[in-house]
């Protein structure tokens, strides 16, 4: 879609694209609409039947029992989400912060090894070990876990 719309830019149709959009948003708005007024009488139809067999007041309790239950289950399961979410972020920004920190010793190695002096003789050990600890981190790291 973004390549269609970026060669009619190119070929001056971008009105044209931009009119086909407003009449597509427009039509699938309308299914929408409905759709859900469709889902809406379904319901109903529901209602009546279930309010035919036990009566309405059992009816009722019944349906309003079942769409706040299936609320709470929405609810438990997009906090349940976020959590999985927030601790994949973190995961990543740990392991980017360890590729960070080893992209950084890396650029910085050929510098502090040129220079003679006390600086180059204590970097090569310091650099090492940081290395090393780098590596130890990322290579505990298991990429199924990220899903």
């Amino acid at each position: 879609m973004m390549a269609r719309l970026l060669a009619s830019l190119a070929a001056g149709e971008f009105s044209g694209v931009v009119r086909r959009l407003r009449v597509a948003t427009i039509f699938y708005a309308l299914a929408a609409f409905l759709g859900l007024f469709g889902f809406g009488f379904l319901v109903l139809a529901a209602f009546v039947a279930a309010s035919q067999q036990w009566g309405v007041i059992e009816a009722a309790l019944g349906f309003g029992i079942a769409f706040v239950a299936m609320a709470v289950v929405v609810l438990v399961g997009l906090k349940i989400w976020g959590r999985i979410q927030s601790r994949r972020a973190r995961r990543r920004r740990v392991s980017d912060a360890g590729v960070l920190a080893g992209t950084a010793a890396l650029t910085l190695l050929p510098t502090l090894l040129a220079r003679t002096g006390r600086l180059g003789t204590v970097a090569l050990p310091v650099l090492a070990v940081l290395g090393y600890a780098i590596y130890r981190e990322n290579a505990g790291h298991d990429p199924e876990e990220d899903g």
